[in-house]
């Protein structure tokens, strides 16, 4: 018989990152360049050890669908903006009129 070990408070703490990044539009695994690794485990660590998990939850309950931009008090707000910004199916190339691609969001 193995005993196991009861999870402790930080193993129990609800995280919202998935969910938080679907209302961004981000996809978690899909289209992730492996450069940008670093910064969904930084996200991750850092949304396990947010103090903000209540009022995350409520401005999760209470907002669209999709959102523009992670609420001020997330400490992945930059990341998440940066991981936007980096997604690469976020971005297509469009053909400008001087014969040049350039990049647009869809």
């Amino acid at each position: 018989m193995t005993i196991m070990a009861a999870p402790t408070a930080r193993e129990r703490q609800p995280i919202y990152m998935c969910e938080m990044m679907a209302r961004l539009g981000l996809e978690p695994g899909g289209g992730v360049v492996a450069l940008l690794g670093l910064s969904y485990a930084t996200a991750l660590r850092s949304c396990e050890a947010c103090p903000s998990k209540e009022a995350c939850r409520g401005w999760l309950d209470s907002m669209p669908a999709s959102v523009v931009f992670a609420p001020r008090f997330c400490p992945n707000a930059d990341i998440f903006f940066e991981l936007e910004v980096d997604q690469p199916s976020a971005w297509r190339g469009t053909h400008n009129s001087r014969g040049g691609d350039r990049l647009s969001r869809p």
